[in-house]
């Protein structure tokens, strides 16, 4: 069901963050936070800026808190509470540091980070809903991979271009849809772009091939060809074979054939598709696999600061 925060609730975000000093799972650590302010012990996270996209701001907490820049893995539970009266929400993600980091430096705000094994990151955590958080994320997978589906961008009416359908370019929302897309499809991390041929889906993947240096590959198979079987086939063969290759990539298409795509992906990756209306323009959605199975699902829109959740089932 959609996970929808309340209004008027403060919203902030941050991940827990993992790491493995050696070749398996029992060699994983978890980095943690002590604020001197409260003098506890906690996973890094902050509040979001006015008119920050949450996905942003989980980014950007634990770059402040500790110095590092991660890609957000998998979605964790929200953790919900009540702060001097008022309601709160912090969405988490998983989110993995890998090779050297530069040295921690303490601030007023956080003034000692900690790598330490799970049961270790568990004793240490002051709080109950860390503590559960920790257990959830122990409990999945570690790796995910991102699969990225993408409905293009403001791009007008097709009864207001003159020319042939697959040329119509992004109008002015659109253009600044694609930008701020840029920004939040990077917070996965770096993916391969496959696109529609129309430039409408071109547009809205370039800003984030272009700030990555990734090619954009068009994919005849998924522009719409009108509503015959043939074409849908085509177009979940061109998208199963992407999932099947268990490589991040951001897939931008159409209101017609999303549908098709996204059950396409989600039978690749042995799980039912998400539930929920079909994804609005400059609207994602994000399978995260493991093992070539769906771990978790979400979706988001360009500028919006609603998140919902979706459990593979």
């Amino acid at each position: 069901m959609p996970d929808q925060p309340e209004t008027g609730q403060v919203r902030a975000a941050g991940a827990v963050l993992w790491r493995l000093t050696g070749p398996d799972s029992a060699d994983l650590q978890v980095g943690i936070i002590h604020r001197p302010k409260y003098d506890d012990w906690s996973f890094p996270k902050g509040k979001l800026e006015p008119g920050e996209h949450v996905l942003r701001a989980a980014v950007r907490e634990v770059a402040e808190e500790t110095g590092l820049t991660v890609a957000l893995g998998r979605r964790l539970p929200h953790v919900s509470y009540a702060y001097r009266g008022i309601s709160k929400r912090v969405d988490y993600w998983a989110a993995r540091v890998d090779g050297a980091a530069l040295p921690f430096a303490p601030g007023d705000e956080v003034d000692r980070f900690e790598w330490l094994t799970a049961e270790q990151a568990g004793a240490r955590l002051s709080y109950p809903h860390d503590v559960e958080l920790l257990a959830e994320f122990s409990a999945g997978p570690l790796e995910t991979v991102p699969f990225i589906l993408l409905r293009h961008a403001s791009a007008g009416r097709k009864s207001d271009w003159p020319a042939d359908d697959i040329a119509r370019p992004l109008d002015a929302q659109g253009t600044a849809e694609a930008e701020d897309l840029a920004g939040l499809l990077h917070c996965f991390g770096v993916a391969g772009a496959v696109s529609s041929p129309a430039e409408r889906c071109l547009a809205t993947v370039r800003p984030y091939a272009s700030a990555v240096g990734a090619d954009i590959a068009a994919e005849d198979a998924f522009l719409p060809a009108g509503e015959s079987e043939f074409a849908a086939a085509d177009a979940a063969a061109a998208m199963a074979r992407l999932a099947a290759a268990g490589e991040p990539v951001i897939v931008c298409a159409h209101r017609e054939n999303l549908p098709v795509l996204v059950e396409a992906a989600c039978d690749q990756l042995q799980a039912v598709p998400p539930g929920g209306p079909r994804l609005h323009k400059a609207e994602f959605l994000v399978l995260h696999a493991s093992a070539g199975k769906l771990a978790a699902a979400e979706r988001h829109q360009a500028r919006a600061l609603g998140l919902a959740l979706h459990r593979p089932r």
